[in-house]
């Protein structure tokens, strides 16, 4: 493990393994280094690639600096994409797909990006549901309720209540308590959870767009509108594959798209 310092002085812990050019992984909500599906992914990627996995700010050994803003994300990004030589391919899950767009719309120096499932949906009921879920949180945040903020996201995405009741007895749950706060991080990086057309209009990196065949089907719907309104960018679907993508699945793809 090393550091590297952030634009505004936070501590950024982080993994390099492999060699060859330099990915980035960057994780969804509550996942970090040590947990989540980036550390399972990275043998596959150690022979083609330097492999850099990092916790996100205020998870796992990373520090954190308030008060938070998305731009404070993307410059711990760049701080990466500095160590690394200068230039990058980046990979983001879920809401850190949704990071790694906000990256590439900052002109960082991005060479390609794959994204998988970005969780943005611009349908009415669910853009109510986000500003409900929005309100929720930072109630419960602000009250210090970490356990409550961890339940809520998990029904928000869908988790069944006895799943929920199960991972609270569970040897894991004291992390999601400690990473909660990060929650609000991710509910910023997604704005009001539309589908950002017009800010991926301005980006030219070459992207691929990734859903699962097994997953929402919002979220299909989500990747064929961010693909349509970016000027280099395709759509591509993993068979058999939901949300929580599998490191064998995924691993190819990344390998084909970004050694093209």
């Amino acid at each position: 493990m090393a550091y590297i310092t952030s634009k505004d002085g936070t501590q950024i812990a982080f993994d390099r393994s492999g060699s060859g050019p330099a990915i980035i992984l960057v994780d969804g909500a509550f996942c970090h280094r040590a947990f989540g599906p980036m550390k399972p992914l990275t043998p596959f990627l150690e022979p083609h690639f330097t492999v850099i996995a990092y916790d996100r700010r205020g998870r796992g050994e990373s520090g954190d600096t308030l008060p938070y803003a998305v731009e404070r994300e993307v410059e711990d990004i760049d701080a990466l994409i500095q160590e690394v030589g200068g230039e990058a391919f980046l990979y983001g899950t879920s809401s850190g797909a949704a990071l790694v767009l906000e990256a590439a719309a900052h002109g960082l120096n991005v060479k390609k990006m794959a994204l998988y499932e970005p969780p943005f949906n611009s349908d009415s009921d669910a853009l109510q549901r986000a500003a409900d879920y929005t309100a929720r949180l930072n109630e419960l945040l602000a009250a210090g309720k970490r356990g409550d903020a961890a339940a809520l996201f998990m029904s928000y995405v869908g988790t069944p209540e006895e799943a929920i009741a199960g991972a609270k007895q569970s040897p894991a749950w004291g992390a999601l308590e400690s990473v909660a706060p990060t929650l609000a991080y991710d509910n910023a990086i997604l704005g009001t959870g539309a589908v950002p057309t017009g800010k991926a209009a301005t980006v030219t990196v070459p992207t691929l767009l990734l859903t699962g065949g097994a997953t929402i089907p919002f979220m299909h719907e989500t990747a064929r509108a961010l693909a349509a309104s970016m000027p280099n960018a395709e759509h591509r679907v993993i068979e058999g594959q939901t949300h929580d993508i599998q490191p064998d699945a995924i691993a190819p793809v990344l390998i084909e798209f970004f050694k093209a």
